[in-house]
C-alpha cells in the first residue's frame, strides 16, 4: 500500500506554526534590540551629564535650541553689569519649588539637597554701602537660581547669603546625583567667568561660593493652614548638607557619602575623601553605624 500524502489542512497548520515561530523570534529580537537601545541611551545620558532638550527647563530654551555655556556667560555678564549700575532689577521667586513641595506636604520624600553659600559676605557688608550689598545679594541669588533651574533643580529658599535648593531623586537617583554635582560645578564656573569679571570691572571684591550636596529622606512641612503658607523641608539630610557646606573651601563642591557612591565612575575620581579626625563631626551612616563620610573636589 502506498503512503498517503499529507492533507492540505495539515500543511496549512505547519505553515502557520512556522510563520508564528519566525514572527515570535523576530519580535523577541526586536525587543532585545529595543532594550539595548534604551540601556545605551541611559548610559549615554549618564556619561554626558544627562543633558538633552527635554531636561532643560523651559525658561532656558530659545526656539527649542540649546544655549551653549559661552552664550549663558555673556548673558549673565550683561545682566549682572546692568544690575550693579541699577539698570536691571532681578525678580527672584521660589514659587516653582513651593508648588512642587505642596504636592508632598506632611510626607517624606527622597531629595538631593544643595546648599550654596556666598563666601565673605560679612566683610563685604562692613565695607560696601547697604544698597550695593543688597544688589549683590539679589544678583548672586538670582543667577544661582537660574543655574539650578537649568539643571532641573528647585529653589527651596534664600537664606541670608545662601541659596538652598533640591533635586527630586526618587525616580532616577543616579542621574539626579550626577546632575546636582554638575550644577554645583556650573555655579562655580558662572561666578568665576561670568560674574567676577563684572565685579572687578566695577571695583567690587570678587565673589566665591561654597557648595555642599547630599541625598536623603526629608519631611515636607507647611507652616500654616492654606496653600499660600510657606513650605519647608527638614531632616537629617538637611543638617548634614549644611555642615558639609560649612567645612568646604571657597569655590569647591563637597558631597556626602550617599551622593558619592551613586556618581558616575568617571566623576568619582574628581573627589577626594575628607578626613574628619580633627573635626567635631558626629554624623553617622545609618546603614552601617560608622561615621558618615564626605568628599570634596580635588
Amino acid at each position: 500500500m502506498g503512503l498517503s500524502k499529507p492533507s492540505n489542512k495539515n500543511q496549512s497548520k505547519k505553515t502557520k506554526k512556522s510563520i508564528y515561530r519566525k514572527k515570535n523570534k523576530l519580535s523577541n529580537e526586536q525587543l532585545t534590540h529595543q532594550q539595548d537601545d534604551n540601556t545605551n541611551s541611559i548610559l549615554k545620558r549618564m556619561i554626558d551629564g544627562g543633558i538633552n532638550e527635554d531636561t532643560i527647563h523651559p525658561s532656558n530654551r530659545s526656539n527649542n535650541n540649546l544655549v551653549d555655556i559661552q552664550t549663558l556667560l555673556t548673558q549673565r555678564k550683561d545682566r549682572f553689569g546692568d544690575a550693579l549700575t541699577e539698570k536691571y532689577h532681578y525678580d527672584s521667586s521660589i514659587k516653582r519649588g513651593q508648588d512642587f513641595l505642596l504636592k508632598h506636604v506632611n510626607s517624606k520624600v527622597e531629595l538631593v539637597v544643595m546648599y550654596a553659600d556666598l563666601v565673605g559676605s560679612t566683610k563685604m557688608s562692613m565695607t560696601l554701602p547697604a544698597e550695593k550689598m543688597v544688589t549683590i545679594i539679589h544678583a548672586f541669588s538670582y543667577e544661582l537660581a537660574s543655574v539650578i533651574e537649568s539643571h532641573n533643580g528647585y529653589v527651596l529658599k534664600f537664606s541670608g547669603d545662601a541659596v538652598i535648593s533640591f533635586f527630586p531623586s526618587s525616580f532616577n537617583k543616579l542621574l539626579v546625583c550626577d546632575k546636582s554635582v554638575q550644577c554645583g560645578r556650573s555655579i562655580i564656573e558662572i561666578i568665576r567667568k561670568g560674574l567676577n569679571p563684572v565685579m572687578k570691572k566695577n571695583d567690587y571684591p570678587e565673589l566665591a561660593v561654597k557648595i555642599g550636596i547630599d541625598d536623603g529622606e526629608n519631611i515636607v512641612v507647611q507652616y500654616g493652614n492654606d496653600k499660600s503658607s510657606p513650605i519647608d523641608i527638614l531632616g537629617y539630610c538637611m543638617n548634614v548638607t549644611s555642615k558639609i557646606t560649612s567645612l568646604t573651601a571657597p569655590n569647591k563642591v563637597s558631597i556626602g557619602e550617599n551622593v558619592f557612591k551613586l556618581l558616575h565612575p568617571r566623576t568619582q575620581p574628581s573627589f577626594i575623601h575628607v578626613s574628619t579626625d580633627k573635626m567635631n563631626w558626629k554624623y553617622i551612616n545609618k546603614e552601617n553605624g560608622n561615621l558618615y563620610k564626605f568628599y570634596t573636589l580635588r
